[in-house]
């Protein structure tokens, strides 16, 4: 199949480009840089020069690619988020899930795509309730305020993926990535505030995480290529994990004292 990737050289675009091209799928992989376009040459995709808020630049690339598939994995995320900056920091982000997501799929219907599949996350359900959650479960109805912006452009992003009858959409909720370039890569910032002890836990650390590692999560997307009814999904690991139990593995994985 033919694949057109927006956000190939992230986090999770990069082991999902390697796995697309290994088996045998033809990717065309998008990319700002003039740089990285020379290296996912390199790696075996066909790059594709353009910004995906570039509305007419991006129409012209998804038609000259002709995908059968579209994926959207982009996101603009800073390596260390900050609580009291959230507004900010995420606000290329947000603004990625909503304006550049149906700009993605306005030009994925005018090149024909057969499907859309697009990234989301699986914390961002409503804290209400007791147990864990499923795709039934609502996301966040009423979430603190320097939350609301994050949580209403995850709801955009859905909604769109999976408001066109003519092109097949599916969200994927991926839980908390881990594995190389991630937060909680050995040199990134989980680890380093694990071993610097600024690491926050509450209370006694009964929260419920639900993790996902990048090898995974790519695996599952190259899956949702021809399996699974359009609709909601939740990537996550078989086993969520109570941060009583993880949070002291890991720190010894990161070489915390």
């Amino acid at each position: 199949m033919k694949v057109f990737i927006a956000g190939a050289t992230g986090v999770i675009g990069r082991p999902l480009t390697a796995q697309l091209i290994a088996a045998n799928h033809e990717v065309v992989a998008m990319t700002r840089s003039d740089q990285r376009a020379v290296n996912l040459r390199d790696e075996g995709a066909t790059p594709a020069v353009c910004d995906v808020f570039d509305r007419d630049q991006l129409r012209r690339c998804v038609e000259d690619a002709r995908p059968d598939i579209v994926i959207h994995q982009l996101t603009a995320l800073p390596k260390r988020i900050d609580p009291r900056k959230i507004k900010t920091q995420l606000a290329e982000t947000n603004r990625l899930r909503i304006e550049g997501t149906k700009n993605l799929l306005d030009a994925a219907l005018a090149a024909g795509a057969q499907r859309f599949i697009a990234q989301s996350i699986a914390f961002a359900y409503d804290a209400a309730g007791e147990g864990l959650k499923t795709e039934d479960n609502p996301l966040y109805k009423n979430p603190p305020k320097s939350f609301e912006e994050v949580i209403g452009a995850v709801r955009g992003l859905e909604e769109t993926t999976l408001s066109n009858a003519d092109l097949p959409g599916v969200v994927l909720r991926y839980g908390f990535f881990y594995g190389p370039g991630t937060v909680y890569a050995s040199d990134a910032s989980a680890a380093e505030d694990v071993r610097r002890k600024r690491f926050p836990v509450v209370g006694n650390g009964a929260g419920v995480f639900s993790f996902i590692h990048v090898e995974d999560a790519a695996e599952a997307t190259v899956a949702a290529l021809q399996h699974g009814d359009p609709g909601i999904y939740n990537i996550v690991d078989d086993e969520p994990a109570v941060v009583a139990d993880w949070l002291p593995v890991y720190a010894e994985s990161v070489g915390a004292r």
